[in-house]
Formats: C-alpha cells, sequence, structure tokens
C-alpha cells in the first residue's frame, strides 16, 4: 500500500499543524454523514468543540454548556410502578468496588495463558501490509496499547454517563425515575472508579478519550430536551457499551477483568432497562410524527458514527503518525477480523432496544438492514431480560 501524495503531504507537516488540519477534515466527515438537518444542527456545536478545538485533549477539565430543565414534584407520587421495582431491584443489587472485587489478582498483560483479549484479535500483523515490520516486542506492545486503549473508553464513555444520568435525575417527569435515577447515578460512579483502578493498577496506561466519542457525550450533556438524553445516554451509548462489555466479557480469559465486566454488565442492563420503561410510552403518546421521525434518524446516525469512526487515532498518534499515513492505520483497524466483529456485535442490545421503544418503523428497517444490522433486530430488549438470563446468556450461549 503507497501512500497518497496528500498523505506524503501530512507527513511533511509540522505535528501540531497536521494534528489541526486533520481535526478539521475529520470534523467535515463526520458531519456531512449526517442526511438529516436536524441531526446536522444538533451535532455541528459538539462536532467543533471535539473534533477541531479538541477540548477533552487539552490537560484541563472541560466545560459544556448544559440547558435542560429541572422538574420538582412536591407530592412524590407513586407514578411508575415498573419503574418503582427496578428501583428496588437496583437497591438490591448494589456492591462495594472497594471490597467486592478481588483486587488482589495480578495481572500480566503480556500474560499468553490468560490474554485479555486473544492473540489475533487486532490482526497486528497486517500492518506489514502497510509497510510497517514490527518485532515480536513490538507486536505485544501494540496489542496491549489497544486493550488500554479500549477499556479507557470504557472509562470516559462511563464518566460521560455518571454526568448525564445525574442530569436525567434532575429532568425526568416523574417521580419513580428519579428514585431509580439516584441508582444509577451510583453505579456510574462505581463504574469509572472500577474502570479507572483497573487501567491505572494493572495495566498502567489511560489513553484520552477519542474524538468522536467526546462530540456524542458534549451533544447529550449540552441537550436540553430530557427524552434526547435518555435516548442518547440511556438507549444509544449504554445499549451499545452492554454489547461491548458482553463481547468483551466472552472473549478475555484475565480473571480480574472477567469479573469486573460482569458486574458493570449487571447493572447496564438495569440502566437500558431505565432507558426503554421512560421513552416507550413518551414516543407514543407525547411526541408529533415529525419529533419521531427525527429521534428515529437521529438514533440511526448516531449508532453509524459510533460504529464507523472509533479506529484508535490515539494509539495512531502515540507510535505511528510519523512513519505511516493515517488512512493506512484506519484501513488496518477498520479491517482487523476482532475489530470488525467487535464493532457488529455491540449492536445485539441496542437493536432490539430500538424496536422496544418504536423507533424501528419499516422505513428505519430498511436503512438497519442496509448497514447489516438487522439480525439483531429480534433479540430480546432490555425489559425481557432477568439478572438471571442475563448472565446465562454471558456463560453460555453469548449475549
Amino acid at each position: 500500500m503507497s501512500p497518497t501524495t496528500t498523505d506524503r503531504v501530512f507527513q511533511m507537516l509540522p505535528t501540531r499543524v497536521r494534528n489541526r488540519l486533520e481535526g478539521c477534515i475529520d470534523a467535515v466527515d463526520v458531519l456531512s454523514e449526517s442526511r438529516d438537518p436536524r441531526v446536522l444542527r444538533s451535532l455541528v456545536p459538539s462536532g467543533i468543540r471535539g473534533l477541531i478545538l479538541q477540548r477533552a485533549k487539552r490537560g484541563v477539565p472541560t466545560l459544556v454548556p448544559s440547558h435542560h430543565s429541572v422538574h420538582f414534584d412536591w407530592s412524590y407520587p407513586n407514578d411508575h410502578p415498573k419503574m418503582r421495582e427496578l428501583y428496588r431491584r437496583a437497591k438490591r443489587a448494589q456492591w462495594d468496588a472497594d471490597t467486592d472485587v478481588p483486587w488482589n489478582v495480578s495481572v500480566d498483560p503480556f500474560d499468553t495463558d490468560k490474554p485479555i483479549l486473544p492473540d489475533d484479535y487486532f490482526e497486528v500483523e497486517r500492518l506489514e501490509e502497510a509497510r510497517v515490520p514490527l518485532s515480536p516486542h513490538e507486536k505485544n506492545q501494540l496489542r496491549y496499547s489497544l486493550v488500554a486503549w479500549m477499556l479507557s473508553q470504557f472509562l470516559h464513555g462511563e464518566q460521560g454517563a455518571l454526568v448525564a444520568a445525574a442530569q436525567v435525575t434532575e429532568a425526568v417527569p416523574f417521580f419513580d425515575g428519579k428514585l431509580y435515577g439516584s441508582t444509577q447515578v451510583v453505579d456510574e460512579g462505581r463504574h469509572v472508579e472500577v474502570f479507572h483502578r483497573y487501567l491505572h493498577e494493572k495495566l498502567g496506561k489511560v489513553y484520552p478519550i477519542n474524538d468522536n466519542l467526546y462530540v456524542i457525550i458534549d451533544a447529550l450533556v449540552s441537550d436540553s430536551r430530557w427524552d434526547m438524553k435518555f435516548l442518547g445516554m440511556q438507549i444509544m451509548v449504554e445499549g451499545l457499551a452492554l454489547g461491548a462489555f458482553g463481547a468483551l466479557y466472552r472473549m478475555t480469559q484475565e480473571p480480574l477483568l472477567k469479573y469486573v465486566l460482569k458486574r458493570v454488565i449487571q447493572d447496564e442492563a438495569r440502566h437500558v432497562h431505565y432507558g426503554v420503561l421512560a421513552l416507550r410510552d413518551h414516543f407514543q403518546n407525547n411526541l408529533t410524527d415529525t419529533e419521531l421521525r427525527e429521534r428515529e434518524d437521529w438514533a440511526f446516525e448516531v449508532a453509524l458514527l459510533m460504529r464507523n469512526r472509533f479506529m484508535a487515532d490515539e494509539v495512531y498518534e502515540e507510535f505511528y503518525a510519523g512513519s505511516m499515513p493515517r488512512s493506512a492505520w484506519r484501513e488496518f483497524v477498520s479491517k482487523s477480523k476482532g475489530m470488525t466483529e467487535f464493532r457488529t456485535v455491540m449492536f445485539n442490545r441496542l437493536v432490539p432496544n430500538l424496536r422496544s421503544i418504536g423507533l424501528m418503523p419499516a422505513r428505519m428497517r430498511a436503512k438497519y438492514s442496509r448497514a447489516g444490522l438487522m439480525r439483531f433486530y429480534d433479540g430480546a430488549s432490555a425489559d425481557e431480560l432477568t439478572d438471571e438470563r442475563i448472565l446465562s446468556e454471558l456463560d453460555h450461549v453469548g449475549a
């Protein structure tokens, strides 16, 4: 694979200039993927902040504008019995990241007997097609770095979920939803804790947030509509994370990570269940056809953005920015067998939930079919999953 003229010109530019130009190009590419002007308008401000200004990578806390209304109900009604039961279930399922996780387990990310991911998952040998020869040590280092990158994105996504859960608890217009939401805030704080601790204490490496993940989190946190926060975080981000966690759980042979993922998956299943309960009636009874269509298109386009745009650029910038074109790196990531399957399997929980909340009419089913995602359509939605079924599927037939 020979570099194009554009690639050669980019390689000659100073790193800071090259990164800024590539950020602008990425922003145009991401936003041009949207065919709906309403979706485009919702993503443009976040795209500028995340892709061009790269606010998440400045090494300082990020300030995101937020404009939602806070909803109080001083009568404290029991206004959603199914959500009240979910609240009880969540209280019974709380766990302590300090005392319930076996942190004494030793983790060696280079251990071939208990690999975090199979050696052929990333197919690092394919980089030789891009004329990047790697020694055995460099191949192991790349696998280790890609695992750390993937888990780092889980960590950053959990912080986004923590903030969004707090906002949703403020904004949701039914009181039983606020009670359940309080347990999700605790859950998300615990998930941030365990992923951060695993990365720091066991892997010794944390990557910054991927720019495209930042764009989605920024867009959700800054949106003023409570149901869009629900749709974006509870159904989209949490749903895709649930599929990703399940895939990683089944592939990893590292016992500590496997234990952490099992506990997190049980929490995440309740979070998505919460979103299904909250949105199904709302979408059917409280939205105009135009508003519902906007949410159908938004969900589809954000789903494809999350599938197509996470190319581990942060690993590229650390190791290969001066030795290979970014386009060659992205082709390597996009075509690696494990990554291809991983990006698809993430949808095994999302698609049934979109069906359950009414965002999969015939016109959308055709779009998901063209994207190769309709094979998950008949799967179980979050409200059909018990804790026992979730664990059974993880350990036996696959989630």
